[in-house]
C-alpha cells in the first residue's frame, strides 16, 4: 500500500501523499486534476530520447542497489506508452456531487457483491481482523472501492507505466522514486516483471498500492514467502490494507462516523474538523443520532456537513482520519465508511441531499476564490481547491451576510458573491 498520500486535499489534485497511487479505469477514487494542469504537449518523444533516458536511469538505479540482472529483466521489451501520458494529461475533473458519489459507492450492486465477498473470504477476513484489529467490513469496503472486490485491478505493465511517467518529467521525481521502489520489489522476488500489473499510474493489486507503500506495509499473510498483492487470492492484499490502517491508529469497534440530526438553531460554525467534543457534549447541545437516540461516547468527535446545512450531517471520530490516510477526499472516506456500515447490515443514509445543486466547475471555484479575496476574506491560493482555508473564508463571508455558516461552496453562494 502507499506510505504517502496521493490526494493532499479533499477532492483536490492528484499529488503524491496517499496509500494508493491513482485511479484505475472506472475506479471510484474521487481524484481530480485542475484544468490548468490539463495541458496538451506533444505526447510521444523521439524513441531515442526515451532509450537514452532509460540508460541514464539504469545508472541511477544501480547506484541505489538495483542489480544489473534485475534491470535487464525489468526493462526487457519496455516501450514509452503514449496512452499512459494521455491518461495523465486528461484526467477528468471530479464533478460529481457527494450524493451521486455515495449512490455509486454504496450502490445495491456494490453492497450485494461486498456481502458475497465477505462470505467467500470470511475465514481470511476474520483472521485478518483478529490479527490486526481492523474491522473486516472496513477492509472489504476499501477493497470494494479500489478495485470492485478485485474485478478491476489494472492490467498495465507497471515498469512501463512508471518509466513513461518518470521520463515525462512533469512529476518525474515522484514517479522515478516509485520506479526505483518497483525495481526493489522485483529484486526481492515477490513478483516477476511482467506479472507486476496495475493501473496506468502504477497502483497495484486488489487495494491499489503504489510501490513505496508496498515496500513499507505489504505483508505475507499466507506465509508462502511472497507479499503477493497481484494474486487472484486477495489474502495478502487485504492483510496489507489492514496493516496500513493499524499503523495509522485504527481503533477496532469505533465507528468512522455516525449520521446525526442537528437541532433547530444549531451553530453551523461549529461543524468543522478542529472543533472536537465528546458525543455527550454534542448531545447536551441537542445533537442526536439519526434514530433520535444519544450517540455513544466512542471518543472525541467533530461534526461534518459534506453538503452544507441542506444535506446529511455526521459525527466523525478518529477512525475517519485513519481512512483519510488512504485518500483524503471526504467523499472517499464517507464512501468507505458507509459501504462498510452497509456490509455490516446498516441502513442507507437517512437524510435527504440537496440534489438540485450542481457542482461548481473548476473555473467557477477559482472565480469564487477571487471574489472572496476581493471582498477581503482570507483565501491563501486561487487554485480551485476547496480546502480548509477556502472553507474558512466562505464561513466568514456567510457570517458577514447573515447566511448559515456551513462553509459549503454552492451555486447559491456564487450568486450572492456575484450580486454584491
Amino acid at each position: 500500500m502507499r506510505l504517502t498520500s496521493i490526494i493532499p486535499t479533499a477532492l483536490a489534485v492528484v499529488a503524491t501523499t496517499s496509500a494508493c497511487a491513482g485511479p484505475i479505469e472506472r475506479s471510484l477514487r474521487p481524484e481530480v486534476r485542475p484544468a490548468s494542469m490539463q495541458i496538451n504537449p506533444q505526447l510521444a518523444p523521439a524513441r531515442g530520447d526515451f532509450a537514452r533516458w532509460v540508460q541514464d536511469f539504469r545508472a541511477r538505479a544501480r547506484a541505489q542497489g538495483i542489480r544489473e540482472d534485475v534491470l535487464e529483466r525489468a526493462f526487457a521489451g519496455v516501450r514509452y506508452d503514449t496512452e499512459v501520458i494521455e491518461k495523465d494529461r486528461n484526467q477528468s475533473e471530479f464533478t460529481k456531487q457527494i450524493w451521486d458519489y455515495l449512490d455509486s459507492a454504496a450502490s445495491p450492486t456494490r453492497v450485494s457483491n461486498g456481502k458475497a465477498a465477505l462470505r467467500k473470504h470470511s475465514r481470511t477476513l476474520r483472521a485478518i481482523e483478529a490479527h490486526y484489529g481492523v474491522d473486516k467490513e472496513i477492509v472489504a469496503a476499501v477493497w470494494g472501492l479500489e478495485s470492485a472486490y478485485g474485478a478491476r485491478r489494472g492490467q498495465r505493465d507497471v515498469i512501463a507505466s512508471l518509466a513513461t511517467l518518470a521520463h515525462d518529467g512533469r512529476r518525474g521525481a515522484f514517479f522515478e522514486k516509485q520506479l526505483i521502489a518497483a525495481l526493489k520489489i522485483l529484486q526481492s522476488g515477490d513478483v516477476a516483471p511482467r506479472d507486476m500489473r496495475g493501473s496506468w499510474a502504477g497502483a497495484m493489486g486488489h487495494t491499489q498500492f503504489i510501490p513505496t507503500s508496498y515496500l513499507a506495509y505489504a505483508v505475507d499473510f499466507d506465509g508462502d514467502g511472497r507479499r503477493n498483492i497481484w494474486s487472484d487470492d486477495p489474502g495478502d492484499a487485504l492483510a496489507s490494507t489492514a496493516a496500513y490502517l493499524k499503523r495509522f491508529g485504527w481503533t477496532k469497534g469505533q465507528p468512522w462516523g455516525v449520521e446525526v440530526r442537528l437541532p433547530r438553531g444549531f451553530d453551523h460554525s461549529l461543524a468543522r474538523r478542529d472543533v472536537r467534543r465528546m458525543p455527550s457534549e454534542w448531545g447536551s447541545m441537542g445533537v442526536r443520532g439519526i434514530d433520535g437516540n444519544a450517540v455513544p461516547n466512542h471518543g472525541r468527535a467533530s461534526i461534518l456537513l459534506p453538503a452544507g446545512a441542506q444535506g446529511a450531517a455526521f459525527m466523525i471520530f478518529d477512525n475517519f482520519g485513519v481512512i483519510e490516510r488512504y485518500n483524503k477526499a471526504d467523499a472517499y472516506v464517507i464512501g468507505v465508511g458507509h459501504l462498510a456500515d452497509r456490509l455490516a447490515g446498516g441502513l442507507p443514509i437517512q437524510a435527504s441531499w440537496p440534489r438540485g445543486y450542481k457542482p461548481l466547475s473548476f473555473s467557477e471555484r477559482k472565480d469564487m476564490q477571487r471574489r472572496l479575496r476581493r471582498k477581503g476574506f482570507d483565501v491563501e491560493k486561487i487554485d480551485g481547491i476547496i480546502g480548509p482555508n477556502t472553507v474558512n473564508a466562505i464561513r466568514a463571508y456567510q457570517v458577514s451576510q447573515g447566511m448559515t455558516p456551513d462553509g459549503y461552496a454552492s451555486e447559491d453562494l456564487m450568486r450572492r458573491l456575484k450580486r454584491r
